[in-house]
């Protein structure tokens, strides 16, 4: 029996997949110790909404425009090193604030050009990491792979702001940067042992912005995969409410206390890692398509039960189990991406996928927050709830025209 579970084991998570989630993760944490370390400091330091605000702007608009050509360049040169480079860009960035801080030049101005820098970094190697899951792992594998892949990250989002906390209370924030500059030299470290073959292309001579139009013409062309990017784009803005929006509505209506607002992430991320765990383990999604719709309207009514519970417990309940589809939807809508795109074309593609992520919820917010000054963060739950399942409904609905459509041709 034991022997049978390490069989399926290893046929699930081959050594190259199971060194890349390895290497990725371990990266992955280093980054959200410091992006919490950096909303701690400025806040703490400032205790201003327009830092806040400028910190938020400088660590997402330069990946927002970076990650078009970082989708280009996943696409032209060997993934491997384009992650591994981009890594080791952002760990010498950190690396520099690090001794900056020690020398006692600790200006704000100076964390935000940081976290621009980093964030390039993340615009080049996001696209490079999507597109390069295919190559390390069959097509039959990549569901219940990313679904492990969902229930690290949600691990890891359990632990960073904790260990963030404990570092920024017990020590200086520099040594947080340190956390970021040794995880990025352990996952280059791991990634170095796995082997990945650069994609063929046609035609090797075309230029940086013939490819990238290239890459926006396959992508809408393609009636799935435009299907999909307009889904991203409606339910990541009527996401907004729910993601930034919570902590609001719990001052409003259940007192402000620092014990709900840490049970609110606690019992969220605790939805998310049983959700990747599902994913892991039962995870076959044949139907993405209806998959994604049902999430979509899983999520439209637990965003709207959001805005009438009345009750703290209540509350809680709902937000864990809203929490459980986020794992679910990712893992389908990445899938169906890798699995409609051509692997020529898979930087590209993600990177297009990655602006309208990034820049959803930034341009939402800009509507929803002046708004809940107006009306109750409630009403504003239930609408876009209500609106966010019938973007579920309307994606189902889509997507069975195409297929159709393709069927009778």
């Amino acid at each position: 029996m034991h022997q049978e579970n390490k069989q399926q084991a290893t046929s699930l998570l081959n050594k190259k997949a199971a060194l890349f989630l390895l290497s990725q993760n371990i990266s992955l944490f280093g980054s959200s110790v410091v992006a919490f370390a950096i909303i701690w400091y400025i806040t703490l330091e400032t205790s201003s909404g327009i830092w806040l605000m400028l910190s938020t702007i400088c660590s997402m608009l330069p990946q927002v425009v970076v990650s078009l050509w970082g989708g280009v360049w996943a696409d032209r040169y060997n993934r491997k090193y384009l992650i591994m480079l981009s890594d080791g860009f952002i760990a010498l960035s950190t690396l520099g604030l690090a001794i900056a801080f020690w020398a006692g030049f600790r200006r704000m101005e100076l964390l935000l050009a940081v976290s621009a820098v980093r964030s390039i970094g993340a615009g080049i190697q996001t696209p490079a990491v999507n597109a390069v899951f295919p190559q390390l792992v069959g097509k039959d594998k990549l569901t219940k792979v990313q679904g492990i892949n969902q229930t690290l990250n949600s691990l890891l989002t359990l632990l960073a702001p904790a260990v963030g906390g404990i570092v920024l209370d017990s020590v200086d924030i520099a040594w947080a940067f340190m956390i970021d500059v040794a995880t990025a030299a352990l996952a280059i470290l791991i990634f170095s042992f796995i082997k990945v073959e650069k994609i063929q292309r046609m035609d090797p001579s075309t230029s940086v912005f013939t490819e990238l139009k290239e890459g926006i013409h396959y992508t809408f062309s393609n009636p799935f995969l435009k299907g999909i990017i307009i889904c991203y784009l409606f339910s990541f803005f009527l996401i907004t409410p729910a993601a930034v929006m919570t902590p609001l509505m719990i001052e409003r209506s259940f007192g402000g206390d620092v014990w709900r607002l840490t049970a609110n992430e606690i019992v969220w991320t605790v939805g998310t890692i049983i959700g990747g765990v599902f994913v892991s383990l039962y995870g076959e999604f044949k139907d993405k398509t209806r998959t994604i719709a049902m999430c979509l309207v899983a999520f439209g009514i637990t965003f709207a039960l959001l805005g009438v519970a009345g009750n703290f417990v209540v509350y809680l309940i709902i937000i864990g189990v809203s929490g459980f589809f986020m794992p679910v939807i990712t893992t389908a809508e990445t899938v169906f991406i890798q699995e409609n795109t051509q692997p020529a074309m898979m930087g590209r593609v993600f990177s297009i996928v990655q602006i309208i992520s990034s820049s959803a919820m930034p341009i939402a917010i800009l509507f929803f927050g002046p708004l809940a000054d107006i009306i109750s963060v409630e009403s504003i739950m239930i609408v876009s709830g209500i609106l966010l399942a019938l973007v579920g409904i309307l994606y189902s609905h889509a997507q069975k025209n195409i297929r159709r459509s393709d069927s009778i041709h």
